[in-house]
């Protein structure tokens, strides 16, 4: 139905500079991307404008100029760093003679490439096929409606509306399998939490070193490469600190205008980092774009949620910068909040596991709720978190709910109530858990 490149071809790459902030992209990484896919670029286009041409997205003068180094270079495949509505492509194509892949396009191929457990194949269709359902038309505009023998004939349905059709009960059937592998993995949570067992997610832009210091911390074998999105499926880990243990979790690397389709299809995955108890942002120090990648990492968090949740800061790469050394960098209150390391080289590490226990001396929150009858809905939340002490009711039907929860997840309730729950509060405590 769909139709992908093949990995290994020659691309011609188009990267345009817009006067917008909001539109900019790195070309660099536009490169990284195309090698990690497998393609080889022969040549690139660039150019400047203020917004996108509604025809060609370049212009008619770029659209040309490009026509023609894909003709000399006899390219099969033509990538824009940018992203590209579905006539976009078409009135390309039709100039250029070959396949026009959009940036959304590019990361969706990679991340079908390095899906490896069924749960991350089942996330990527998903994806795939909600973007690729806007662009149907350029596959099917060369087939007449469908007819049939005597009686049959009449406007019929054409093959594209059957192909639409038959593309909504597949996403459907998608959705209702990874329902079902998120119970799995809220399941998986719940007894983590009863566990009492803290988890750590591991979280930064793509390529920034983070499968290395999983693979370095857990002494496992997660598959690690000097190449954008080396890691798509989540892998757990048990990682022993000096007073305790924590589940250790690596987790797909963030870039800049991640795709909303990518986002919605790992609903499940991204929930693991959600409701951790501290996030290790891992950034790449050497990287001379360290500042906005880290900006970038910490809008998608806001995306998807995740900002409420404690952050240390982890400076990675210290071996490739001169006259530095492995440190923790402390706040006003005497609290880690950096520590700069290198995984490759195995710098730093003891300080990394001391910050982290320094962290997850958890917060604990206990409290005592009067919920009315009217918002009930919050006992379900509760629930989820395995939070509930005790729970009764008074004469006027409020439901009088002790809970225990850590400072994060009720940080996290209290702002998607939009402060409605702590109306509720006649009696709290804190106190601070060892690890």
């Amino acid at each position: 139905m769909f139709d992908r490149y093949e990995a290994g071809e020659t691309a011609v790459l188009v990267h345009i500079d817009f006067s917008d902030e909001e539109r900019r992209e790195d070309l660099v990484e536009l490169q990284l991307l195309v090698e990690s896919a497998g393609a080889r670029s022969v040549g690139v286009i660039t150019g400047s404008r203020r917004s996108p041409d509604r025809k060609f997205f370049v212009g008619s003068g770029k659209a040309e100029e490009l026509a023609a180094l894909v003709a000399a270079t006899e390219a099969n495949v033509v990538i824009f760093n940018h992203a590209l509505t579905p006539a976009q492509e078409r009135n390309l194509e039709q100039v250029c003679q070959c396949r026009v892949l959009d940036r959304t396009t590019l990361i969706l191929d990679i991340f079908a490439q390095r899906a490896r457990t069924h749960e991350g194949k089942l996330q990527v269709e998903l994806a795939q096929l909600r973007h690729m359902s806007t662009r149907l038309v350029r596959g099917w505009t060369h087939l007449e409606r469908q007819k049939g023998g005597i009686g049959l004939r009449g406007p019929g349905e054409t093959q594209l509306e059957t192909d639409r059709r038959l593309l909504r009960g597949r996403i459907k059937n998608i959705n209702k399998r990874l329902e079902r592998v998120d119970k799995q993995r809220e399941q998986s949570r719940r007894a983590r939490k009863r566990s009492e067992m803290p988890t750590v997610s591991l979280v930064g832009y793509t390529n920034a070193g983070k499968s290395t210091l999983f693979n370095a911390l857990t002494s496992s074998d997660v598959y690690a490469a000097d190449q954008l999105f080396a890691t798509l499926d989540p892998t757990l880990r048990k990682l022993d600190l000096p007073d305790g243990a924590v589940i250790l979790a690596d987790t797909v690397g963030f870039i800049r205008h991640l795709p909303h389709d990518l986002v919605a299809a790992f609903k499940a995955t991204l929930q693991e980092t959600r409701q951790a108890e501290l996030l290790l942002h891992i950034v790449d120090c050497a990287d001379e774009n360290m500042t906005d990648n880290f900006e970038q990492v910490q809008s998608v968090l806001k995306d998807i949620e995740a900002d409420e949740v404690m952050q240390l800061i982890v400076c990675n790469k210290i071996d490739l910068l001169e006259d530095v050394t492995p440190r923790i960098e402390y706040d006003d209150q005497d609290k880690p909040v950096r520590v700069w390391v290198s995984a490759q080289k195995r710098l730093g590490f003891d300080l990394l596991l001391k910050a982290i226990t320094e962290l997850i001396g958890k917060v604990i929150r206990e409290l005592t709720l009067r919920i009315p009858a009217t918002a009930g809905h919050y006992l379900g939340q509760f629930y989820r978190l395995d939070a509930i002490q005790q729970k009764e009711y008074d004469d006027l039907g409020n439901c009088i709910l002790s809970v225990r929860l850590s400072d994060a997840d009720w940080r996290r309730l209290a702002k998607q109530s939009q402060g409605e729950l702590e109306a509720f509060i006649f009696d709290a405590s804190i106190e601070k858990d060892v690890c």
